[in-house]
């Protein structure tokens, strides 16, 4: 079965928009990849996590401050489909 992503966002942060544009960048990215990704509001303030099942991908306290969406699509691919080929995601800067 394909993984699933979970996006939980503080919704007192107004964070859901970012999770929303982050969900439709790895929908197309990883079409063929996922099962979905499911939108959840936290109820830790200030929470901005990203699992795949229970794996933390990224965590906004943790990390100090949200993804380059270059950054996160390749830590999903290495988790997802370590063969994919990202594209420019995949150059060095």
């Amino acid at each position: 079965m394909k993984p699933l992503v979970t996006i939980q966002y503080c919704p007192k942060c107004g964070w859901l928009l970012r999770a929303s544009w982050i969900s439709q960048e790895l929908l197309t990215t990883f079409v063929d990849d996922l099962r979905g990704v499911t939108l959840c509001p936290a109820e830790t303030a200030g929470q901005f996590t990203i699992l795949i099942g229970d794996e933390i991908v990224w965590d906004r306290k943790t990390a100090g401050g949200f993804p380059e969406i270059k950054d996160l699509k390749q830590r999903v691919r290495d988790l997802v489909a370590p063969k994919k080929n990202l594209g420019h995601s995949d150059k060095k800067g």
